[in-house]
């Protein structure tokens, strides 16, 4: 790029001289005045890109929203704790209701009386009601104000890898922060997020996120709402450029089936599964990939059990679905309608067998196994 300005400085010297020469040297004239060069195609790619971030600005801020929530003492503690985070708000699919989506981990253990949700024009009010899924870190805030802006939910599922993404909300307490990055990777499901979060499925991105972010909206060039900003990957506790989103997809689903029924239902096996299955463990089982989900425990009395599965199984293939890894495989049961039969392909004893299991109840059985170990 400094070559190409340089030659261009320089063609630009040349003609004024030769202009100089004629001027001089020839006839009198009145100078020619020739018209400014357009920048490069670069700088208006670059221009028009920032216009785009300006307007996202503009147009989806007035929907964030700042979130404050005073949650019970920990346990030995006698002092309320205190947590912040971000939200954003939507319009319920009949364009009646508002809501304000964040993470369950924002307002966990708080009554919506203890929610207070500022507004970029500082209004400030109380949560109505709230629903919460701990195992997806969805939360759903109803608040009785119909004159709100809002934000348009995208689709997760169109998300590319290196496309641009903007972050807004509220790091440290700055309210309305914006910042902006790109698609690292999707489907990220193999980290550690604490015991309650079992359902992982992420965006990843390298867009700017700290302590207080959580709960807002990770954007598309189009203003969508394409995620949720939820975790970051750091040993310091700010932002390292790995950042994570539960995709809007995941979300819209939860929201709905909380919205509706009040609890989302997931199915279940009765499995526990390795959470790294790396590719020596592949090769000594005779396996030539590292895909698929080894199994470490059976419950007994589960569909897993009856199914007939076995510790040390790896499970290669749901239906007609290659199993990359174990979490996958939690998603794609834990989504099934309860009494769905699957076939599942089991590499067992340096072969392939074929095994079928129906999906049972989560909710009825993890009373039983929660206290267990972690059942799929």
């Amino acid at each position: 790029m400094l070559k190409r300005f340089g030659m261009l400085a320089l063609l630009g010297t040349c003609a004024f001289a030769g202009g100089s020469a004629a001027v001089l040297l020839g006839p009198r004239s009145t100078p020619t005045v020739n018209a400014q060069s357009p920048p490069p195609p670069i700088f208006q790619a670059l221009t028009h890109l920032s216009e785009r971030f300006e307007t996202i600005a503009a147009k989806v801020s007035p929907a964030v929203v700042s979130i404050e929530a005073t949650k019970p003492p920990a346990a030995g503690k006698t002092r309320a704790q205190e947590e912040s985070g971000s939200g954003v708000i939507i319009r319920g699919e009949e364009g009646k209701n508002v809501y304000v989506l964040t993470n369950n981990h924002v307002i966990a253990g708080a009554k919506p009386e203890q929610i207070t949700i500022s507004l970029a024009d500082n209004r400030v009010f109380k949560a109505a009601q709230v629903w919460a899924d701990p195992e997806s870190d969805v939360a759903v805030l109803r608040v009785d104000r119909g004159d709100l802006p809002t934000a348009k939910l995208g689709s997760s599922s169109k998300v590319r890898v290196g496309q641009w993404v903007v972050a807004i909300g509220s790091p440290f307490g700055l309210s309305q922060s914006v910042t902006h990055g790109i698609i690292s990777a999707r489907e990220r499901g193999q980290i550690s997020l604490g015991g309650t979060i079992r359902i992982k499925d992420f965006l990843q991105t390298d867009a700017p996120i700290n302590p207080g972010s959580s709960g807002g909206p990770l954007l598309n060039l189009d203003g969508e709402v394409i995620g949720i900003n939820t975790a970051i990957a750091s040993n310091n506790n700010s932002n390292s450029g790995v950042s994570f989103a539960i995709p809007i997809d995941l979300v819209a689903k939860v929201a709905t089936e909380l919205l509706e029924k009040g609890a989302v239902t997931r199915g279940y096996l009765g499995l526990h599964l390795a959470q790294n299955f790396e590719a020596n463990d592949a090769l000594k089982l005779g396996l030539d990939t590292a895909n698929g989900a080894l199994i470490e425990t059976v419950y007994a009395g589960t569909p897993a059990a009856s199914a007939g599965l076995k510790q040390g199984d790896v499970i290669l293939q749901l239906d007609n679905t290659t199993i990359r890894n174990e979490n996958q495989l939690i998603n794609m049961i834990s989504a099934m309608p309860i009494g769905t039969k699957v076939r599942l392909q089991v590499w067992r004893g340096q072969q392939v067998q074929t095994l079928y299991a129906t999906v049972g109840n989560w909710q009825e059985a993890q009373s039983k196994l929660r206290t267990v170990a972690k059942p799929q």
